[in-house]
Formats: C-alpha cells, structure tokens, sequence
C-alpha cells in the first residue's frame, strides 16, 4: 500500500490523528498547511510517510501546484477541513489531482452553515463523500461544548467509511448552541 497517496487539509494539527492512522497503515500522505506541525511516527513499522507542504489557502492555484509536487500518484483519499470562505476555490483547485471516484470527506462547523439547510450538498459530486458537520456543543450534554475528541473520533469514523467504499453520507456530531429566550 506505500504507493497510495492521501491528501489531508486542515489547520495545523486538526487531521494529525487520521494522518498519523493513514501513516501507519503505509498511505503517502499529503499535508498543505498554512504553519509547519509534524506527524510523530510511534510505530517503527510503518511503511507510510507524511508529507508537509506550505497552503495558503487564498492562493488555491500556487497550492495546487505545491500538492501536484508533493503527491506521487493521484490521491486516493481526500480529507478536508477548509473554512467555509476558501473551501469552494481550494477544493476545486485540487480536485484534477484525485484519482476517479476518490473518496473525500468534508468536515465543517455547523456555524458556517446557514441555519434552516437541511443537508448540504458535497462539493466534489463525482466523488463519494462522507460529510462531518460539528457542532458547539456536546450531544451528551448540552451544557457542555463538544469535545476534540468527539470530533476526532468522527473524522477517524467518517475516514473509515470512506475507505469502505461506503456511499455518500451525512453525519453529525453535536448540535448547535441552544438560543436563549428572556
């Protein structure tokens, strides 16, 4: 599996652990990101590589270019966590570098999100995309806001799927904050 390649965009550190599960599991993987933010290798077996390179996200043509020089291979897996106000000209910039039919999985707040959409349509329609929507809060709870580990453990979740060769899907972790009425 060394020769397949993943593409992970994120800030710095969001998608470390499904990079460092990808690594393991011997994926090429990918990194644009606005600040530099290794991937620790805990496993001396691994096959796999991370590999960093700079993203500005306002410039998606320039970062296209530096992911077509980090990738091998058209990428297998795509797995984006892109604000709202770059997502639509990044991932359409990178999208020619994804294998046909490559999964992809979208995570986005729940805040960017205009209040009243039912279901968001994925951005990349000819790739099977699992969608990952978080919320403030805790599902759990309420009053609590929703843990990094609810979100990680959603991701890890919907990158799974993806491999899978699961059919789109929607998923929602958390909820929105409650609005208070005095």
């Amino acid at each position: 599996m060394a020769d397949r390649n993943a593409l992970l965009m994120a800030g710095s550190g969001m998608l470390s652990e499904p990079a460092a599960r990808l690594v393991a599991q011997g994926w090429r993987v990918v990194l644009p990101c606005r600040r530099y933010h290794p991937i620790p290798v805990t496993d001396s077996e691994a096959t796999g590589r991370a590999i960093w390179t700079r993203a500005d996200w306002d410039r998606p043509v320039e970062l296209a270019a530096a992911v077509r020089t980090a990738l091998t291979a058209p990428a297998e897996l795509l797995v984006s966590w892109v604000h709202e106000s770059y997502r639509r000209s990044v991932l359409t910039a990178v999208e020619p570098m994804l294998a046909a039919g490559a999964p992809v999985v979208e995570v986005r707040p729940l805040a960017e999100l205009a209040h009243g959409i039912a279901e968001p349509e994925p951005l990349l329609g000819d790739h099977p995309t699992q969608q990952v929507l978080f919320g403030e809060v805790s599902e759990r709870d309420t009053d609590r806001a929703l843990g990094r580990r609810e979100v990680v453990d959603a991701v890890l979740d919907a990158v799974d799927r993806a491999l899978l060769g699961k059919p789109s899907s929607l998923h929602q972790v958390g909820g929105r904050r409650p609005a208070h009425r005095y």
